[in-house]
């Protein structure tokens, strides 16, 4: 929720975002108990909870959030009743002012840019009738204080004021809130179960990614063993794609921008994009996506219906230039390589290429074992067109029914918003939700009506007329970077034997063992498995919970029995159980459980 959506915010008619909104109050006044020369910022319900932005006297540590947390239980026994009123707004601004509450004078006028209108107040009052708190807020809240559910707080951190960086830093305190202890705990666990499996975490004791100040932020340095990650990606959907009749194309990191001009792009994206480069006197631009590049590709040769559909897919590094505070991880990152695909059809072509696309996700969400997803179905605002959208309104309307169609033919779960399609098209993004419950937005999968004609391609339809392409933008995967970053938390970094980087560790007992064991990785080489010796001079315990502590699918403890029987004790991370094989035996069982991608 950006600080335009939370400043206009409407009122909404759900229980559970009036008492987690109500929490947040409550939050603000035991805050001014404790601090009462704080200023308050906003305090919105959010997903799973709330928060609330003030400026202090001075730093919190996490000794006080219990000590905040323990004057909210109070404020909640009290049962205080939320009592609402309205002012004015210049009437509203002095009563601001006299209560000495800077940031919301600023909202107070910034509402009255509008003109003059009521604001709405509510004022948290003891059952007899002693006033304890007031706050400039939209509401909704519960009856009194005492129904603010099960909360707890979670942590503080650093918020610039209204989002920018030109703002003082705020500090802003987050808080869960459920209505019952019982779904409080199990969201807690589940918080818990998040902190182990944080991406940023395990990327570093995995030695799978860094970043450093001397590249710059939001620019990640595979490490060889993420870089493994990358290729194994590539290497299914490569294999995907081919049987689904796409071609690999490769197109430069920057261009002229009279490519982005003609494409539209530029209007669009520059505020997104790095800083133009003056060479031979052209503005150039590293490239922040595909798409333009690939209708160059397009309109290289001409085209004839016969020639459509026509796949062409890339594994693009793009380029975005994200606000600092919002880069997070792999998540948010201002280099990314994309898992980028366009199809150029005909409109009749259109909806058997959508679901193809749409069936394209269902098998990679079963690969990876991903039960619980969605497709957020994005339409126009025709209040838009010509600014935020191409102003073709029948075009508008025409496509978003043929994805509608064919959403309804794939039967696959759809939710539809308003005012969020690309400029040149709908769109659809896939949302998906991790092992422990945890959303992420993935893939993305768009219609262009508008940038071909711009560029002017064209096919020969089948009497010899032009006609332009539809073209369908899909990344089914997303950008290597948030997807990694995904299956790091959904798998906890314990990789399936496919992906993982060290596939099998083999720990020899003592150096006498070396020998059979360097043996069994040529052997395992042969076969193009990724096998490591740990050949330092620590015990077995300790070699096997090095192993483990990396997460490595299996481990092979070679002693004098492996030797002599040639038979290997193989040690499964999954299972934890120990079990004897042949080389042969244990071979063909990798070689299978490889081949299938098994989870």
């Amino acid at each position: 929720m950006n600080f335009q959506d939370i400043l206009e915010e409407k009122m909404s008619d759900d229980p559970l975002h009036a008492m987690r909104h109500s929490c947040s109050h409550v939050l603000a006044q035991a805050v001014l108990q404790m601090f009462p020369e704080a200023k308050l910022g906003i305090g919105p319900a959010i997903e799973n909870g709330f928060y609330y932005d003030f400026e202090l006297p001075r730093t919190l540590i996490p000794e006080d959030l219990p000590l905040i947390e323990k004057h909210m239980r109070k404020i909640a026994q009290e049962k205080q009743l939320f009592k609402r009123y309205s002012k004015p707004t210049s009437a509203s601004i002095l009563f601001l002012k006299k209560i000495d509450q800077k940031y919301k004078v600023e909202l107070a006028k910034d509402l009255k840019k509008d003109g003059e209108k009521e604001l709405s107040f509510y004022e948290n009052v003891m059952p007899d009738g002693t006033p304890r708190f007031v706050d400039m807020c939209r509401g909704p809240h519960v009856e009194h204080t005492g129904k603010v559910g099960e909360f707890k707080l979670t942590h503080a951190a650093g918020a610039y004021w209204r989002g920018s960086e030109k703002n003082p830093m705020l500090q802003r305190i987050y808080g869960v809130c459920f209505p019952t202890k019982k779904e409080l705990d199990t969201h807690l666990a589940q918080l818990e179960e998040a902190k182990k499996r944080d991406h940023r975490k395990l990327g570093k004791e995995l030695e799978l990614f860094t970043f450093s100040d001397n590249v710059g932020p939001g620019l990640p340095l595979w490490l060889p063993k993420g870089g493994i990650l990358i290729e194994e990606l590539e290497k299914l959907t490569k294999e995907e794609e081919f049987k689904a009749g796409y071609s690999q194309v490769r197109t430069p990191h920057l261009t002229k921008g009279k490519l982005y001009e003609l494409s539209g792009h530029l209007k669009h994206y520059k505020d997104s994009m790095y800083p133009a480069m003056k060479v031979d006197d052209e503005e150039y631009y590293v490239k922040p996506m595909n798409c333009p590049h690939h209708h160059m590709c397009y309109s290289a040769t001409p085209k004839s219906y016969r020639d459509l559909p026509l796949r062409y897919a890339e594994y693009g590094t793009c380029y975005r230039y994200e606000d600092s505070g919002a880069l997070f991880g792999l998540m948010r990152v201002r280099s990314l390589q994309m898992n980028d695909a366009h199809i150029y059809c005909s409109e009749d072509q259109f909806e058997n290429e959508f679901i193809g696309v749409i069936n394209l996700y269902l098998r990679y969400f079963k690969l990876f074992g991903i039960e619980k997803y969605v497709m957020r179905f994005s339409l126009h605002d025709p209040a838009e067109l010509g600014n935020k959208y191409v102003d073709e309104p029948k075009l508008w309307i025409k496509t978003e029914n043929l994805v509608r169609k064919a959403i309804k033919k794939a039967q696959v779960p759809v939710v539809e918003v308003a005012n969020e399609a690309a400029f040149y098209g709908p769109k659809i993004d896939v949302q998906i939700w991790s092992a422990i419950g945890r959303e992420f937005t993935l893939a993305t999968n768009q219609v262009d009506f508008a940038v071909p004609k711009r560029m002017g391609l064209y096919f020969i339809d089948e009497k010899g007329k032009e006609q332009t392409p539809l073209v369908i933008h899909r990344a089914p995967l997303g950008t290597h970077e948030r997807f990694i970053g995904f299956l790091i938390e959904h798998f906890g970094g314990a990789f399936p034997l496919w992906l993982a980087p060290v596939q099998i560790q083999i720990i020899p007992v003592s150096d006498k063992h070396l020998s059979f064991a360097r043996k069994l990785r040529d052997d395992f080489f042969r076969e193009r498995f990724r096998v490591e010796i740990d050949d330092t001079k620590e015990g077995v315990g300790k070699k096997i919970r090095k192993a483990e502590l990396m997460k490595i699918p299996y481990m092979l403890v070679v002693g004098d029995q492996e030797a002599q029987e040639k038979k290997l004790t193989v040690r499964s991370y999954k299972t934890k159980e120990q079990t004897k094989h042949t080389l042969e035996d244990f071979i063909e069982k990798i070689r299978e459980e490889y081949s299938l991608r098994k989870s």
